[in-house]
């Protein structure tokens, strides 16, 4: 019997994204989306109008960073009449290409995984190699990235319990994941145009860092 196709809804955070976000969005294939949410996390420019101009349902997040508009997002979708099968995050600064997001389902839609994580074709700071190293020796896995295109099964998304509002989103869903047991696949992606300013993911890299570090440690020490 053949499956049917997952019910998939796409989320892009974005602040002041006005020069990427249109790309963005032409990129993602949304014959494969239910809905398209764009979450404007506390922008001064156009992202909001540029968002409402393509169709999609935009949401405010005018406090805390990354997280806080991955929370109000997840809020969003809670409170459908039909939760999403899958969640895509898709960054507004046009960091990875959105185009690759069939790449990004196809483990899941193969049943394989639940979280699956997009892996940049770049070389990495060495900030992001000290986090990697840090989860593989505290967790014996190895990520190549903690990259912010990603899709996740509702289900599981929920069942992480996702607290972090800042710039340790990303890292506290691959150790929440890893705690879960949850089938986790990397796929690799292509970087997306760079043009104009990036989203603070958070505002300060060092804060991005102990976010990150503190998951990773307070984790390790939950049973």
């Amino acid at each position: 019997m053949e499956r049917a196709p997952l019910v998939v809804d796409a989320v892009v955070p974005a602040r002041d994204a006005a020069a990427t976000l249109s790309d963005v969005l032409t990129a993602l294939p949304v014959k494969r989306l239910r809905s398209l949410v764009v979450v404007d996390n506390g922008s001064h420019d156009a992202t909001s109008q540029i968002a409402r101009d393509a169709g999609a349902v935009v949401l405010r997040a005018s406090r805390g960073g990354y997280g806080s508009a991955c929370l109000t997002a997840l809020e969003h979708l809670s409170r459908l009449p039909q939760s999403p099968d899958v969640v895509v995050f898709v960054p507004g600064d046009a960091y990875s290409d959105a185009g690759e997001l069939p790449k990004l389902l196809a483990p899941i839609e193969a049943g394989g995984a639940e979280l699956a994580i997009g892996v940049r074709e770049r070389g990495k700071p060495v900030s992001e190699k000290v986090v990697l190293g840090l989860i593989e020796a505290v967790y014996r896995h190895r990520f190549h990235d903690t990259g912010p295109m990603r899709a996740i099964r509702f289900p599981a998304l929920v069942a992480l319990g996702m607290s972090d509002r800042g710039g340790g989103w990303d890292v506290e869903m691959q150790v929440r994941a890893l705690k879960l047991g949850l089938g986790i696949a990397e796929v690799q992606v292509a970087r997306g145009p760079r043009r104009g300013r990036r989203m603070p993911h958070p505002a300060s890299a060092a804060a991005a860092r102990g976010r990150s570090l503190f998951h990773i440690l307070r984790h390790a020490t939950v049973r």
